[in-house]
């Protein structure tokens, strides 16, 4: 009989379906202790390929938004061996890393208005929960940082070899409920496009689950290491990673003055 090489035992599990997994707790999320490793935030600019990076929120002119994707060191490098096991001709697309507030808070309230203007019948509870299903309500509290302000969450999708993205069912950041991770395992008639878009949501979630990251159930996209959130979804009992800003002339003058 002849062996299973490493490569067709990666590929069978990048297939494995998505789980259902439910939406967290925020409460209890923001209630989990963080005993801050003090990594330093990293360029993924400086990355080799098969790591791509389009810091989406630059190229789009969101305010305060920076055009680099900065994350913490380990969940750096855990990107690279994630980008490593993709199978041949293929790329990691890292979207945004480490987040601005000012950006958090933007794209907050930018949601929460556009549901507000078509969605009148919500109540202002009702509209908040609506908008935290796809941005975290912003904070830079020590205790309690949104995902994005620690350089652990990254958004990321994938690409073919010429840097084409592939079809994920759903653009990044569309607000819908077709981009909850899972909803393309729970379709009864997929379209062969709907299919294919499930499969590259397997690639992705499974090779990125293999190096420990978690995901956020409602968004195919978002990735966590080292975070509140991923110390949520892998019962840790501390995240590593609180508030972080980057490294500034003006602050390392501060330190030393």
């Amino acid at each position: 009989m002849p062996m299973t090489t490493e490569k067709e035992e990666a590929k069978a599990s990048f297939a494995t379906p998505i789980p259902h997994v439910a939406e967290p707790d925020w409460s209890t999320v923001s209630r989990i202790p963080i005993r801050e490793c003090d990594e330093s935030l990293m360029p993924l600019g400086l990355a080799p390929l098969p790591i791509k990076v389009f810091p989406v929120y630059a190229k789009q002119g969101v305010p305060g938004a920076i055009d680099e994707c900065y994350v913490k060191e380990t969940t750096y490098r855990r990107l690279l061996e994630v980008a490593r096991a993709l199978p041949d001709g293929m790329g990691l697309v890292v979207l945004d890393g480490w987040r601005p507030w000012r950006v958090q808070q933007y794209l907050f309230d930018t949601l929460y208005e556009s549901l507000r203007a078509h969605r009148s019948e919500l109540s202002e509870a009702e509209l908040t929960t609506r908008t935290r299903e796809f941005v975290s309500v912003p904070s830079r509290s020590q205790q309690a940082p949104s995902p994005h302000l620690t350089g652990g969450a990254v958004d990321v999708t994938l690409c073919d070899a010429d840097g084409i993205l592939l079809d994920m069912g759903t653009l990044f950041d569309e607000a819908v409920r077709e981009s909850h991770t899972d909803a393309l395992e729970c379709l009864e008639a997929p379209t062969e496009r709907q299919l294919a878009a499930r499969d590259n949501r397997r690639l992705l979630y499974n090779a990125m689950i293999a190096q420990g990251f978690t995901n956020l159930p409602s968004e195919w996209w978002h990735y966590d290491l080292g975070d509140q959130l991923w110390a949520y979804h892998r019962g840790q009992a501390a995240a590593c990673y609180g508030p972080a800003e980057l490294e500034t002339v003006e602050n390392r003058w501060r330190r030393q003055l």
